[in-house]
């Protein structure tokens, strides 16, 4: 449940330090993803969070430190579910849609979070643009190891295949989700069939091991 001002802890009231800072991450994410980063301000995320400023610069120096606290729990999470998704099956075609549909699934169920990965409007600052290239990059090594694996293919070979196979999963959840009649074209549907498309390409590599 989104934490609100009606529902956030009185202020002054004393949680765990672990539990405060998750209540901070919540309601900052709410901020950030509603007014982006430079539009946020600390005073609404503490106001959000129900907690005063200094309780906030107790746990979070700044607003960068703040934002990028988010943005690695977001990236970790949907590299996490890249993995899974390659780790459920040894079915190469099953890979693909269940690797297709986890993009889906982080894009319409992460509360927003996606926008701090994927749409983030502070990709000028260094420490930013280096953690969404390394999403990208963790997140095809992970398909490219399979790649390579079982089509034979070297590094730099998997590694294309695969960036341009996150793209696609990645891209199009986001294209889906904003711009989409979902009534029409449930996420299952959309997913289902980027999937199709997908592996009507990488299945031109067949497994060198069978």
């Amino acid at each position: 449940m989104s934490t609100t001002p009606e529902t956030a802890p009185k202020r002054g009231s004393r949680l765990p330090r672990l539990a405060r800072r998750a209540q901070l991450l919540e309601a900052a994410q709410e901020v950030f993803v509603a007014n982006g980063y430079h539009a946020a301000a600390m005073d609404d995320i503490a106001e959000r969070a129900g907690v005063s400023k200094p309780v906030l610069y107790q746990h979070f120096p700044g607003k960068l430190e703040l934002y990028l606290a988010l943005l690695d729990t977001s990236c970790e999470a949907i590299v996490a579910s890249v993995h899974e998704a390659l780790k459920s099956t040894d079915d190469n075609k099953l890979r693909v849609a269940a690797t297709v549909h986890a993009f889906y699934e982080y894009v319409a169920n992460a509360q927003g979070a996606f926008r701090l990965v994927f749409e983030s409007d502070l990709t000028n600052e260094p420490a930013v643009r280096e953690r969404v290239d390394r999403v990208t990059i963790a997140c095809a090594e992970a398909v490219s190891e399979v790649i390579s694996a079982d089509a034979g293919l070297n590094r730099e070979q998997s590694m294309v295949l695969a960036v341009s196979l996150v793209g696609q999963a990645q891209v199009s959840a986001r294209y889906w989700l904003a711009s989409s009649d979902q009534s029409s074209l449930p996420q299952e549907q959309a997913a289902d069939l980027v999937a199709s498309l997908a592996w009507r390409g990488i299945r031109g590599f067949p497994r060198t091991d069978v």
